[in-house]
Protein backbone atom coordinates (compact mmCIF):
# COMPACT_ATOMS: atom_id res chain seq x y z
CA UNK A 1 0.00 0.00 0.00
CA UNK A 2 1.53 3.25 -0.95
CA UNK A 3 2.66 5.49 1.90
CA UNK A 4 0.21 8.44 1.05
CA UNK A 5 -2.53 5.95 1.31
CA UNK A 6 -1.78 4.46 4.37
CA UNK A 7 -1.08 7.99 6.02
CA UNK A 8 -4.81 8.80 4.75
CA UNK A 9 -6.45 5.73 6.29
CA UNK A 10 -4.36 6.71 9.56
CA UNK A 11 -5.49 9.95 10.06
CA UNK A 12 -9.12 8.95 9.33
CA UNK A 13 -8.75 6.29 11.84
CA UNK A 14 -7.38 8.84 14.23
CA UNK A 15 -10.43 10.49 13.56
CA UNK A 16 -13.17 8.12 14.35
CA UNK A 17 -11.31 6.95 17.10
CA UNK A 18 -11.60 10.38 18.73
CA UNK A 19 -15.33 10.36 17.84
CA UNK A 20 -16.13 7.42 19.47
CA UNK A 21 -14.26 8.35 22.46
CA UNK A 22 -15.63 11.28 22.68
CA UNK A 23 -19.02 10.40 22.49
CA UNK A 24 -18.13 7.15 24.85
CA UNK A 25 -16.55 9.98 27.60
CA UNK A 26 -16.99 13.52 26.50
CA UNK A 27 -13.90 15.36 25.40
CA UNK A 28 -12.18 16.18 28.50
CA UNK A 29 -11.84 12.62 30.06
CA UNK A 30 -11.16 11.07 26.49
CA UNK A 31 -6.85 10.35 26.66
CA UNK A 32 -4.91 10.42 23.27
CA UNK A 33 -3.40 7.23 24.53
CA UNK A 34 -6.99 5.87 24.46
CA UNK A 35 -7.49 7.23 21.16
CA UNK A 36 -4.36 6.07 19.59
CA UNK A 37 -5.12 2.59 20.91
CA UNK A 38 -8.65 2.04 19.41
CA UNK A 39 -7.17 2.98 16.60
CA UNK A 40 -4.98 0.16 16.55
CA UNK A 41 -2.17 3.10 16.23
CA UNK A 42 0.98 3.49 18.25
CA UNK A 43 0.75 7.03 20.56
CA UNK A 44 3.77 8.40 18.25
CA UNK A 45 1.33 7.93 14.84
CA UNK A 46 -1.10 9.47 16.33
CA UNK A 47 1.33 12.81 17.26
CA UNK A 48 2.86 12.73 13.89
CA UNK A 49 -0.68 13.65 12.73
CA UNK A 50 -2.43 15.40 15.49
CA UNK A 51 -0.38 17.79 17.87
CA UNK A 52 -3.18 17.98 20.75
CA UNK A 53 -6.28 16.68 21.33
CA UNK A 54 -7.02 20.60 20.54
CA UNK A 55 -6.13 20.23 16.92
CA UNK A 56 -7.79 16.22 16.92
CA UNK A 57 -10.96 18.04 18.22
CA UNK A 58 -10.71 20.42 15.02
CA UNK A 59 -10.31 17.67 12.73
CA UNK A 60 -13.48 15.79 14.25
CA UNK A 61 -15.45 18.97 13.69
CA UNK A 62 -13.66 19.73 9.98
CA UNK A 63 -14.57 15.90 9.14
CA UNK A 64 -18.45 16.23 10.86
CA UNK A 65 -18.94 20.10 8.50
CA UNK A 66 -17.63 18.33 5.66
CA UNK A 67 -20.18 15.62 5.61
CA UNK A 68 -22.62 18.14 7.09
CA UNK A 69 -21.71 19.90 3.45
CA UNK A 70 -22.69 17.01 1.52
CA UNK A 71 -26.18 16.56 2.83
CA UNK A 72 -27.09 20.15 2.16
CA UNK A 73 -25.26 20.42 -1.38
CA UNK A 74 -27.85 17.42 -2.09
CA UNK A 75 -30.17 19.45 -1.18
CA UNK A 76 -29.23 22.44 -2.95
CA UNK A 77 -29.17 20.18 -6.32
CA UNK A 78 -32.62 18.52 -6.00
CA UNK A 79 -35.08 19.12 -7.72
CA UNK A 80 -37.89 19.05 -4.86
CA UNK A 81 -40.28 21.66 -4.01
CA UNK A 82 -39.23 22.72 -0.36
CA UNK A 83 -41.47 20.38 1.51
CA UNK A 84 -39.83 17.38 0.32
CA UNK A 85 -36.44 18.97 -0.21
CA UNK A 86 -36.67 19.12 3.53
CA UNK A 87 -37.94 15.81 4.26
CA UNK A 88 -35.41 13.89 2.07
CA UNK A 89 -32.28 16.32 3.60
CA UNK A 90 -33.87 15.30 7.16
CA UNK A 91 -34.03 11.44 6.22
CA UNK A 92 -30.46 11.65 4.42
CA UNK A 93 -29.33 14.05 8.01
CA UNK A 94 -30.58 11.70 10.85
CA UNK A 95 -29.49 8.39 8.60
CA UNK A 96 -25.97 9.78 8.81
CA UNK A 97 -26.42 11.25 12.08
CA UNK A 98 -27.53 7.77 13.52
CA UNK A 99 -24.43 5.85 11.30
CA UNK A 100 -21.52 8.27 11.03
CA UNK A 101 -20.00 8.74 14.45
CA UNK A 102 -17.63 11.48 13.20
CA UNK A 103 -20.91 13.35 12.52
CA UNK A 104 -22.42 12.20 15.26
CA UNK A 105 -19.57 13.51 17.43
CA UNK A 106 -19.02 16.73 16.11
CA UNK A 107 -22.73 17.89 16.49
CA UNK A 108 -22.01 17.51 20.59
CA UNK A 109 -19.28 19.50 20.61
CA UNK A 110 -19.13 22.28 22.24
CA UNK A 111 -20.31 25.48 20.18
CA UNK A 112 -16.83 27.50 21.25
CA UNK A 113 -15.15 24.35 20.60
CA UNK A 114 -17.00 23.46 17.47
CA UNK A 115 -17.63 26.60 15.69
CA UNK A 116 -20.31 26.29 12.71
CA UNK A 117 -21.86 23.07 14.50
CA UNK A 118 -23.65 24.78 17.54
CA UNK A 119 -27.15 24.59 17.85
CA UNK A 120 -27.66 28.42 16.90
CA UNK A 121 -25.14 28.07 14.00
CA UNK A 122 -27.41 25.42 12.55
CA UNK A 123 -30.74 26.79 12.97
CA UNK A 124 -29.33 30.02 11.05
CA UNK A 125 -27.38 28.10 8.44
CA UNK A 126 -30.64 25.66 7.68
CA UNK A 127 -32.65 28.43 7.63
CA UNK A 128 -30.81 30.47 4.96
CA UNK A 129 -30.72 27.40 3.22
CA UNK A 130 -34.14 26.38 3.14
CA UNK A 131 -35.21 30.00 2.83
CA UNK A 132 -33.06 30.46 -0.72
CA UNK A 133 -35.38 27.02 -1.99
CA UNK A 134 -38.93 28.42 -0.96
CA UNK A 135 -38.07 31.35 -3.01
CA UNK A 136 -36.02 29.69 -6.18
CA UNK A 137 -38.23 26.75 -6.07
CA UNK A 138 -41.61 26.92 -4.95
CA UNK A 139 -43.77 24.31 -3.39
CA UNK A 140 -45.60 22.85 -6.57
CA UNK A 141 -46.13 18.92 -6.41
CA UNK A 142 -42.98 16.71 -6.15
CA UNK A 143 -41.38 15.49 -9.36
CA UNK A 144 -42.74 17.98 -11.74
CA UNK A 145 -40.08 20.20 -13.38
CA UNK A 146 -39.33 23.50 -11.49
CA UNK A 147 -41.47 26.17 -14.22
CA UNK A 148 -44.33 24.42 -12.38
CA UNK A 149 -43.64 24.78 -8.81
CA UNK A 150 -45.90 27.62 -7.70
CA UNK A 151 -43.85 30.25 -6.25
CA UNK A 152 -44.21 30.83 -2.26
CA UNK A 153 -46.07 33.51 -0.80
CA UNK A 154 -44.31 33.95 2.15
CA UNK A 155 -41.29 31.93 2.31
CA UNK A 156 -39.86 33.49 5.28
CA UNK A 157 -42.54 31.59 7.22
CA UNK A 158 -42.27 28.37 5.42
CA UNK A 159 -38.56 28.33 5.76
CA UNK A 160 -39.13 29.57 9.62
CA UNK A 161 -41.41 26.42 10.15
CA UNK A 162 -39.70 23.94 8.20
CA UNK A 163 -36.32 24.95 10.48
CA UNK A 164 -38.18 24.57 13.42
CA UNK A 165 -38.90 21.05 12.55
CA UNK A 166 -35.42 20.15 11.59
CA UNK A 167 -33.92 21.73 14.58
CA UNK A 168 -36.84 20.17 17.18
CA UNK A 169 -36.24 16.57 15.64
CA UNK A 170 -32.11 17.19 16.23
CA UNK A 171 -32.79 17.96 19.41
CA UNK A 172 -35.48 15.26 20.27
CA UNK A 173 -33.20 12.63 18.75
CA UNK A 174 -30.15 12.83 20.71
CA UNK A 175 -31.99 11.72 23.59
CA UNK A 176 -34.26 9.46 21.76
CA UNK A 177 -32.93 7.65 18.53
CA UNK A 178 -36.37 6.76 17.71
CA UNK A 179 -37.19 10.74 16.11
CA UNK A 180 -34.42 9.76 13.82
CA UNK A 181 -36.15 6.98 12.27
CA UNK A 182 -36.88 7.35 8.23
CA UNK A 183 -40.46 6.31 9.52
CA UNK A 184 -41.09 8.92 11.75
CA UNK A 185 -39.61 11.78 9.71
CA UNK A 186 -41.62 10.64 6.85
CA UNK A 187 -44.91 10.40 8.83
CA UNK A 188 -44.23 13.71 10.91
CA UNK A 189 -44.00 15.24 7.21
CA UNK A 190 -47.30 13.64 6.04
CA UNK A 191 -48.91 16.20 8.56
CA UNK A 192 -47.34 19.38 7.56
CA UNK A 193 -49.17 21.65 5.70
CA UNK A 194 -48.80 21.41 1.86
CA UNK A 195 -49.52 24.92 0.51
CA UNK A 196 -47.53 27.87 2.01
CA UNK A 197 -50.65 29.82 2.40
CA UNK A 198 -52.01 26.91 5.20
CA UNK A 199 -49.12 27.73 7.43
CA UNK A 200 -50.05 29.34 10.71
CA UNK A 201 -48.98 32.65 10.57
CA UNK A 202 -48.94 33.09 14.31
CA UNK A 203 -46.72 30.55 16.49
CA UNK A 204 -43.53 30.55 14.05
CA UNK A 205 -40.46 31.34 15.97
CA UNK A 206 -37.97 32.81 13.91
CA UNK A 207 -34.65 31.40 14.00
CA UNK A 208 -33.28 33.73 16.78
CA UNK A 209 -36.09 32.53 19.07
CA UNK A 210 -35.40 28.93 18.60
CA UNK A 211 -34.79 26.99 21.91
CA UNK A 212 -31.12 25.62 22.33
CA UNK A 213 -30.48 22.12 22.29
CA UNK A 214 -28.71 22.48 25.24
Amino acid sequence: MPTQHRAIQSRQALIRSAAETFLEKGVPAAGMVEISRRARLSKGALYFHFTSKDDLTLAVRDSALASLQEIEDAFTRSPEPLPHAVRDFAVELFGRVRTDAVLRAGLRLRPETAPGLGIYALEQRWYALFLDKAVTCGTGSPGGPAAAHAPDAEPRRTAQLLTSVVVGLLHLGGEDGTWWDEEAVAGLWALLPEAPDRVPAAGVPAPAQLPAAG
